[in-house]
């Protein structure tokens, strides 16, 4: 593995990453970095790329060129399970869980735990017990107050509800990084202020949070640095209290300069 010559602050670093799909240009050999402990959102109009950028940060697309840095080894994804095995989860859209099973069963999902002896080994029998107990110990450690039970079905819970149970489990196994795309999006005001919140504190227990939005104003107000993403590359990194935010939509869309 290769050392990076960088801060020791970041955690998550893309130097030159290319993709291109035939003779689309998805990332135009783009920049990257996430700091301990903050929130970076990255913006950028439709088409910019961001999505594309995000998948290979996540290991959902492999780059055509360039370089992934993990704490400051060099480190290359393959595949989705790559990423998670060092401690980066995303949360997509879709919120990739089962209505019909618990909120429980849906924080483990995928990571079931098993009985111990042989009808965890044999019989490869869940241990519920076990699993609703950590989920409870997890959602307190989050200080999540919003979920009635960690029994009750994910297809009883309202948008806001599924949103903090797919935000939480990626907080629980996501060690290093945890990304989000569009975890606002379709909630109301109160929802939206209570995924802000549970973000922040995802930060504030020492991970570093990737938030994609177009959320500007939420963008504004939770966020320690914006990543301005346009046509396939980062063209500005800024502190929100360097930058008015009509003048950040500004350089997002190209009617102002990035400078």
């Amino acid at each position: 593995m290769q050392a990076v010559e960088a801060d020791h602050d970041v955690v998550l670093q893309a130097k030159n990453i290319r993709k291109q799909y035939g003779h689309v240009v998805a990332i135009r050999d783009s920049d990257f970095e996430l700091r301990r402990g903050e929130i970076l959102s990255v913006i950028g109009d439709n088409g910019a790329g961001k999505s594309s950028l995000i998948k290979v940060l996540s290991g959902d697309v492999v780059p055509d060129s360039g370089q992934l840095f993990l704490n400051g080894s060099e480190v290359a994804f393959r595949t989705p399970k790559d990423a998670q095995a060092a401690g980066i989860e995303t949360v997509y859209q879709d919120l990739a869980m089962v209505p019909e099973l618990d909120i429980a069963s849906n924080l483990f999902l995928g990571r079931e735990v098993r009985r111990s002896g042989p009808l965890g080994t044999l019989l490869r029998t869940l241990d519920s017990k076990a699993m609703q107990r950590r989920a409870q110990e997890s959602l307190d450690d989050l200080g999540i107050s919003t979920l009635q039970s960690i029994t009750q079905r994910v297809e009883t819970l309202s948008g806001g509800q599924r949103q903090t149970v797919a935000v939480a489990r990626a907080a629980i196994f996501g060690r290093n990084v945890v990304i989000m795309d569009e975890p606002t999006a379709a909630l109301g005001v109160r929802e939206t202020q209570a995924v802000l919140d549970l973000i922040r504190a995802i930060r504030d227990a020492g991970r570093s949070v990737v938030l994609i939005s177009h959320d500007i104003p939420s963008v504004y107000e939770i966020s320690d640095h914006i990543h301005i993403h346009r046509l396939g590359r980062r063209i500005a990194l800024r502190k929100p209290s360097d930058q008015p935010m009509n003048d950040l939509v500004g350089i997002m869309t190209g009617a102002l300069p990035p400078e």
